[in-house]
């Protein structure tokens, strides 16, 4: 985490000037500059975050485009089959009907 200036001796005085105890004062103080120093997010943590983030917004919106390329794949093979038979289909029974006439004409 990046540095965050907290004048612990100006809040001091301002606590002591409104009525708290010095010691108080202190203890509150270094309270707040460690809570500062180790939770608080300054810009600099912020963006560097959402440089690490945008890669992984990435990765995610690829993996979403290879998947919808997967199904288009799968798509097309269907598709395919479906007409490979068809015409499997078609030129059986042009084979079966020409074999029927020749036995016909033949007799």
């Amino acid at each position: 985490m990046s540095v965050v200036l907290f004048d612990t001796h100006a809040f001091i005085k301002r606590l002591t000037a409104a009525g708290m105890p010095e010691p108080q004062a202190e203890v509150l103080a270094d309270e707040h500059a460690r809570l500062i120093d180790e939770k608080l997010a300054s810009k600099a943590d912020i963006a560097s975050l959402a440089d690490k983030l945008e890669p992984l917004a990435t990765k995610a919106e690829l993996r979403e485009t290879e998947l919808r390329l997967e199904a288009k794949i799968e798509s097309f093979k269907s598709d395919t089959l479906k007409w490979a038979f068809g015409a499997i289909g078609f030129q059986t029974l042009v084979l079966l009907g020409a074999t029927v006439a020749l036995v016909k004409a033949l007799h």
